[in-house]
């Protein structure tokens, strides 16, 4: 019979991970952005995740909190490409994604490639556009690609999305379509600073009197790094135990009876691949239940829409994300 202190060895060495560099690039954007902002601690970690889990995340609060310029910052961070798009009540499909136009040279219609074909691109109040113009974004965000003319065009690497949007109570703003929230990784909701905090952002605007917040934010890690911080995000170990735990939270919002849409199996992936870009960026080469947990509202609660009866009573997803994580077994 083997001796189990072997196969714990092997185990041990097999599946280590080298996550100094990443811990060190975390630490670097990290220090970076407190440069500039202020708190928002929890904010920084999850933009973080969303950009080492491949994929797009979603902002939302009230104007004036600081959304725009720490995504903004966030892109200084990285030493690639960076578009920045106004979204309006008017903007068209062909203002984001490019449109075909006529060489009189050659007397040929040639692609002008529009604002999307970046690195990072900042979709600034995303609800503030019509459908129609959200809709144009589906494929590019899922795919990292458009189609136009029956020519796809590829997106370089790496592309991702960073979009704000105001509140839907607020005047001016349309609801994003099920289909488009889905395909954020993550939907932040940024609050209002603590007093302390707000008296340390007054007191740091005075005395950063003209200097811009962009000129003092340096770039951190490029587009191979980050390919490889990915890849030991991807090597994470996950045992099945958790995996069932993602899987049965996720199944049970599509079985609620106050709940009227459920996550989908994207949720899950997107659970999973969050869960081991926490556990990477905290030195650890495994994924606990509390990585999961740290996931789930920030995964789950866009995609989760009430009942009506429930809305009307002032209920929320987190409520229900909240009452569901506790009726499932913590794996040991």
């Amino acid at each position: 019979m083997e001796n189990p202190e072997d196969y714990n060895n092997d185990l041990h060495f097999n599946t280590r991970i080298p996550l100094e560099e990443l811990k060190m690039a975390v630490e670097g954007i990290k220090g970076q952005l407190s440069k500039i902002i202020i708190g928002q601690e929890d904010f920084i970690e999850l933009l973080i995740v969303g950009l080492l889990a491949n994929g797009h995340v979603l902002i939302e609060g009230v104007p004036g909190i600081a959304k725009t310029i720490t995504a903004k910052l966030f892109a200084k961070t990285l030493k690639t490409d960076f578009s920045r798009i106004q979204f309006t009540p008017d903007l068209m499909p062909s203002d984001v994604l490019g449109t075909s136009i006529l060489n009189m040279k050659t007397s040929e219609f040639e692609f002008k490639k529009g604002p999307i074909f970046s690195n990072v691109i900042l979709i600034d109040e995303i609800n503030r556009a019509p459908a129609k113009t959200q809709a144009a974004l589906f494929e590019v965000m899922e795919e990292r690609q458009i189609t136009m003319d029956g020519i796809c065009h590829k997106m370089d690497y790496p592309f991702f999305v960073l979009a704000t949007q105001n509140p839907v109570e607020q005047e001016g703003t349309y609801e994003l379509p099920e289909a488009q929230l889905d395909r954020f990784l993550f939907k932040i909701k940024v609050g209002y600073p603590k007093l302390e905090e707000e008296i340390l952002i007054l007191k740091t605007h005075h005395l950063r009197k003209q200097v811009i917040p962009e000129n003092i934010i340096e770039p951190v890690i490029g587009p191979e790094e980050l390919k490889t911080f990915r890849a030991q995000v991807q090597d994470i170990m996950i045992e099945d135990k958790i995996l069932e735990y993602i899987a049965q939270m996720v199944n049970k919002t599509r079985n609620h009876p106050h709940l009227f849409l459920g996550g989908s199996p994207r949720a899950s992936l997107a659970i999973m691949n969050a869960s081991k870009a926490f556990a990477a960026i905290n030195g650890r080469d495994f994924v606990t239940p509390e990585d999961v947990k740290k996931t789930l509202v920030p995964v789950l609660g866009h995609r989760l829409i009430l009942s009506p009866e429930r809305e009307m009573e002032g209920m929320t997803p987190e409520t229900f994300i909240d009452i569901i994580s506790q009726t499932i077994e913590i794996p040991r």
